[in-house]
């Protein structure tokens, strides 16, 4: 895998970002998964660095993150201020190629996350689509920081090579960054609302939103409540990204 040193990366208020296309961060996955390296990948939007600025912990884990994706159009617009073109990658799209990859080539994979019969759905339809892919674990997202410790031990021993969590950030990372270290060979990414999407319970934007980067607004349209979340929040974030950007041209 790619050291520090080599990886071109940006940094959007004090968080990173890897300067990969779609292919490139996928090959960089798909090396990792064969050689049983282990990675965290992070699929970073604007909302998490918002986090990251209010949680140390939080902020630490995205600079020690092996692969951090700009998923959303907030963090390709940050970039195009910093006179960075960089393409969107979602999250959503970089995992189910991963998953088809998994099937095809055998390697199992663990999800954790959800309610039950969304996880059970989500799993249903994966089996369905690809086949030959073997789901080794899953597990709903509903327990308690004391069981963290037995479902670690359950998917140590099924060992799977790539595990999607679907718990929200930060706890999803935070909880990644815990399991990693005695799972070196597990390549993990946070898929937040993902298992939603594979079950069928939410339906992804038209492609013509997702083109345009434009599916945060499509969600809100048909989620009126996420509209708090997102303002002022996003205008907040580019705002602060063109402030940081002018002192880091003076400097």
């Amino acid at each position: 895998m790619e050291s520090k040193q080599e990886r071109k990366q940006a940094k959007i208020l004090g968080c990173p970002v890897d300067l990969l296309d779609f292919d490139g961060a996928l090959n960089l996955t798909y090396k990792n998964v064969e050689e049983k390296a282990g990675m965290q990948i992070v699929t970073i939007n604007p909302e998490m660095t918002e986090i990251a600025r209010k949680n140390a912990e939080f902020h630490n884990i995205l600079n020690n993150a092996d692969l951090v994706i700009p998923d959303g159009v907030g963090i390709k617009i940050a970039l195009k201020i910093k006179g960075i073109n960089r393409q969107n990658i979602p999250g959503i799209e970089f995992s189910k190629k991963l998953i088809e990859y998994c099937a095809q080539n055998g390697y199992s994979i663990a999800l954790l996350g959800a309610k039950e019969e969304i996880l059970q759905k989500a799993k249903e339809n994966l089996i369905k689509e690809f086949e030959n892919l073997n789901i080794c674990y899953a597990r709903n997202g509903y327990f308690t920081e004391s069981e963290e410790d037995k479902i670690k031990s359950e998917m140590q021993e099924a060992n799977p090579c790539v595990a999607f969590f679907a718990l929200g950030a930060p706890k999803q990372e935070i909880l990644i960054s815990k399991f990693k270290k005695d799972m070196p060979s597990t390549v993990f990414i946070g898929v937040g609302g993902s298992f939603d999407v594979w079950s069928g319970v939410v339906q992804r934007a038209p492609e013509l939103y997702q083109k345009l980067g434009l599916e945060w607004l499509y969600r809100t349209i048909k989620e009126p409540k996420r509209f708090k979340r997102i303002f002022p929040a996003l205008p907040m974030f580019l705002i602060r990204v063109i402030i940081e950007s002018v002192f880091h041209k003076k400097g």
